[in-house]
């Protein structure tokens, strides 16, 4: 059985499974319900490529989304996204209507995103089942209700599926994609593929449960910031100033004013009656809730919301609430999932990073906390709460918490948890780190986190690996170092998760026994520095046998002026490199130079001509031809071994590798293509 889908205006075919066909072949996109989320989940399908025709009952509803998807665009233009003619291509793409049939006319794809109330989706679900064509996919972008509720509200259960973006949607890259009980797998996979086509990131939940991924940990702190008011342990500006002083760019408070009050509170009462009934204990929402303060929508919900900003008095953070706390509810919800088979660690990790916009999410944190330190916190916030949704989850209860974030759990609560297979279409992400094998023995690794390139330990791991497999490659003579794009590397990634001096003490022994690796490998390597090498970028670079370098390219170790030293080799390396003057002049000052300064203080080899990455492959490739392998290998030991020597050492390391490079083959090679006047072939033996 074949089927062809449309995806972001191209066709893709592929075979079907049994049973269900995915017909959305010329057919175009409705969206029902024009609010903060549905116009710009319209807007993004029109500027990816498809037909869209958005529907809402009120035409005020209407009129606003046509202005506000008319000004995104325009904001789009001026920042140089889209150029004015995609940006008028994209609006000439979306029709407008207060009528659901004509909405629902050809539809291939009809995508619900109406207010959170379970009644009105399950009507609004009804009318949009009874007007679609039979082949339509239903999708919804409710953010916790279950979308077995929804579909049972319809006579295709099968063709229902859950697709919840996050707001804003042209900015937010993550999807959950939620197969309900009856969802057939085809659909799910179609959705995936459309989400990929929209430029987003899917992330397929494993079982449907209310508040999927994202929702489902993001309630259990909504429930605990409402008990915190309830039980007047601090008011919302002292928790909000302790928020800002962990570096977050709102506190909770202010972010649900920011939002609405009300969804919160009918987050807390939805989850009351699906998941549990402790959800229903926090009460001040709701309070506010009647009394009309849902926050800047209102005007007025924590703060005052007059003038277009919440109005914040200013005060001390509060030191009744730890970050340790949140990190502890949200680790704790993170196991639960795993457990009950909703989804899986790495997929929990990706949806709190991109669907909450962060730079590491529970299982990250997880990982650096013993299972004591958890179980603990969660202990004594379910106990001063009085709240079981706050008391460890089996796992952790048993001392298992490694064991769930690791994916080695084999068992839910009561029975062996249904893995769903893994969705193959799903985006994993490209790798961090890339090795290509180019031609004539020249090998290049990139490294791949755009825009700045920043080293994760991620991005230490897999380096780690590259250096291994090339070090026992034979084929591999030379290998260039650089970074995708225009940056080589801007240094490590300090927004990573460290529990402890001593995590971030083993993050930096990490990186220097890496580089140190890099170094000592047996092949020339060449360092191409552009756009930024800085810190642990010009760490890397220093790690290199070869610099060549951009003259414009921006190269420093700033590290002081962030209360940091360098601490991947860079005190060492620098002043062996340019003595200890010039070494120290750089790294207490944290003064960044150009490329053509590094060159003249000896810093970078050659400045490029033209395209450095370019010109470092043609300069690895004369390398590879013309210089003895097993000599390479020698003369690099002799230098890094050699500078830590005493001379009488350093000599006599000398002696033995002129011994050693006397009985082979490539000596004999090159002195008989040097008598003969011709290019040597060197066999590395």
């Amino acid at each position: 059985m074949k089927s062809t889908i449309v995806s972001g205006g191209k066709r893709i075919k592929r075979g079907g499974a049994g049973g269900s066909q995915i017909a959305m072949e010329n057919r175009k996109i409705a969206v029902v319900g024009a609010g903060d989320m549905g116009h710009g989940i319209a807007e993004l399908f029109a500027v990816s490529g498809f037909q869209v025709t958005l529907m809402d009952k009120f035409p005020q509803a209407i009129e606003k989304a046509k202005a506000r998807v008319s000004a995104s665009l325009a904001k789009m233009v001026e920042r140089g996204k889209l150029t004015r003619e995609q940006a008028d291509s994209a609006f000439a793409r979306m029709s407008f209507t207060g009528d659901m049939g004509a909405a629902m006319s050809g539809a291939g794809l009809v995508v619900e995103a109406v207010p959170e109330s379970l009644e009105l989706k399950k009507s609004v679900f009804k009318e949009i089942d009874s007007l679609a064509p039979r082949d339509a996919i239903l999708a919804s972008n409710t953010s916790n209700i279950k979308i077995t509720d929804l579909a049972a509200a319809t006579s295709r259960p099968e063709r229902v599926v859950g697709m919840h973006f996050f707001n804003p949607p042209m900015v937010m890259k993550l999807v959950e994609v939620i197969p309900g009980e009856q969802t057939h797998p085809e659909v799910a996979r179609e959705v995936v593929e459309v989400c990929g086509a929209l430029g987003r990131t899917p992330v397929r939940v494993q079982k449907d449960s209310p508040g999927f991924i994202v929702n489902r940990i993001n309630a259990a702190d909504t429930l605990f910031f409402c008990l915190l008011l309830d039980r007047q342990v601090a008011t919302p500006p002292q928790i909000d100033s302790f928020a800002k002083s962990q570096g977050l760019p709102m506190g909770p408070y202010e972010l649900l004013d920011f939002v609405g009050v009300d969804i919160g509170a009918d987050s807390l009462a939805y989850f009351s009656k699906a998941l549990s009934p402790e959800y229903g204990k926090g009460k001040t929402f709701a309070s506010m809730v009647k009394e009309g303060r849902l926050g800047k929508k209102t005007g007025r919900g924590f703060y005052d919301w007059s003038t277009g900003r919440a109005d914040i008095p200013k005060v001390d953070p509060t030191d009744k609430v730890s970050i340790m706390d949140i990190f502890a509810l949200e680790i704790n919800e993170s196991v639960k999932l795993i457990e009950e088979g909703v989804a899986s660690p790495e997929d929990i990790e990706k949806g709190v990073v991109l669907g909450m916009n962060r730079p590491f999410g529970p299982i990250t944190v997880a990982k650096d906390l013993s299972n004591a330190e958890v179980k603990s916190k969660l202990e004594e916030l379910a106990s001063k709460f009085d709240c079981a949704v706050f008391a460890p989850a089996r796992a952790i209860a048993e001392g298992k918490l490694r064991d769930a974030v690791d994916g080695r759990l084999a068992k839910a609560e009561d029975a062996p948890a249904k893995q769903a297979p893994k969705d193959q279409t799903a985006a994993s992400g490209e790798e961090v780190v890339k090795l290509e094998k180019l031609a004539g023995g020249v090998a290049r690794v990139t490294i791949s986190r755009p825009k700045l390139n920043l080293i994760s330990a991620q991005v230490l791991d897999r380096l780690d690996s590259i250096v291994a497999e090339l070090t026992a490659d034979r084929e591999v003579r030379a290998v260039v170092v650089t970074g995708a794009g225009p940056v080589f590397c801007a240094g490590a990634d300090l927004s990573q998760f460290f529990g402890t001096p001593a995590a971030f003490m083993d993050f930096a022994r990490k990186g220097a026994r890496t580089l140190r690796k890099l170094s000592e490998m047996p092949k020339i390597t060449i360092a191409v520095m552009k756009g930024y090498a800085l810190g642990g970028g010009l760490e890397l670079a220093l790690s290199c046998d070869v610099r060549v370098a951009a003259e414009d390219v921006e190269v420093g170790f700033p590290e002081l002026s962030r209360g940091l030293v360098p601490a991947w080799s860079g005190s060492q390396r620098l002043p062996r490199l340019l003595g200890v003057s010039q070494a120290s002049f750089l790294i207490l000052t944290s003064q960044r130079i150009k490329g053509k300064r590094a060159h003249e203080i000896g810093i970078v080899n050659q400045l490029a001509q033209g395209d450095p990455d370019e010109f470092a492959v043609k300069l690895a490739g004369e390398l590879a031809s013309n210089q003895a392998p097993v000599a390479a290998m020698l003369a690099k030991s002799l230098i890094n071994k050699g500078s830590e020597a005493s001379m009488d050492e350093g000599l006599e390391m000398e002696a033995m590798a002129a011994g050693i490079l006397f009985a082979t083959e490539d000596l004999k090679e090159g002195i008989s293509a040097f008598l003969g006047k011709r290019k040597p072939e060197f066999k590395g033996r």
